[in-house]
């Protein structure tokens, strides 16, 4: 703490300082999310140019996002389990799922 400052002059600049910081991280996202709409809105141009017929469906399907994000069923991924309940575990299950959605 120095020792000329107020205490209110401190919090002052602490207050300032989190809004500031809070506002350059909005600006940041506001600007990043802008330039991924406009790249998508390029290429969704440069394909309908490039593939530009009558027919409409012979456009191709826009780019996956995560095309490099492996599969996680199907024969790609892991094997689905099934595990059959007893009647009282079903029971069980059953009241757990009532408690959870009425606190909701």
């Amino acid at each position: 703490m120095l020792p000329s400052v107020s205490i209110l002059q401190q919090i002052g600049l602490g207050v300032l300082l989190a809004v500031a910081v809070l506002w350059v991280v909005g600006i940041v996202r506001l600007l990043r999310n802008g330039r991924y709409e406009a790249a998508m809105r390029r290429d969704r141009h440069e394909m309908r140019m490039r593939y530009a017929t009558p027919d409409p469906e012979r456009l191709p399907e826009p780019p996956e996002l995560l095309g490099s994000v492996p599969r996680q069923t199907g024969p790609a991924g892991p094997p689905a389990e099934c595990v059959e309940l007893s009647a009282a575990e079903r029971e069980a299950f059953e009241e757990l799922v009532r408690q959870l959605t009425s606190r909701s």
